[in-house]
């Protein structure tokens, strides 16, 4: 960490890939209320360096539960802004959360084109409605 960045080396698909990551406020608030090593920033409980397979297993959950990946889709991130942010490469795990994201959104924005002049979106009935479980009289 330099100057508030972060760089990391992620294994992906036995590929070394670095990513390059600002410190949030909300992260650089956690780091300075917890000890920090000279080559260790998070710790388990021990207080000893986790090993990489354990900080990756906490981390995805951590992830996980903040719906960090589709909140990062729904806000905007494009497909390249989440591989560099997650270390992927060739689009498919990111088009995954942005197609899921853009669906959302293209629904949204779209409804409004399925109201007629009137503001409806189905013709009026023709003649009078009657509720199923009532006569008529």
């Amino acid at each position: 960490m330099r100057e508030g960045v972060a760089t990391l080396r992620t294994e992906k698909s036995q590929r070394e890939i670095v990513v390059t990551l600002p410190i949030l406020p909300v992260l650089q608030r956690t780091l300075d209320a917890g000890p920090i090593g000279e080559l260790a920033f998070i710790c388990g409980k021990k207080g000893k360096p986790l090993t990489k397979e354990t900080f990756g297993n906490l981390f995805r959950k951590a992830c996980k539960d903040a719906r960090l990946l589709n909140r990062s889709a729904e806000s905007g991130a494009t497909v390249a802004q989440l591989e560099a942010i997650f270390g992927w490469r060739g689009g498919r795990m990111a088009s995954l959360y942005t197609e899921a994201a853009n669906r959302k959104t293209l629904a949204l924005d779209a409804m409004h084109t399925l109201a007629n002049e009137k503001g409806t979106s189905m013709p009026p009935p023709n003649g009078k409605m009657v509720a199923p479980d009532r006569k008529t009289k």
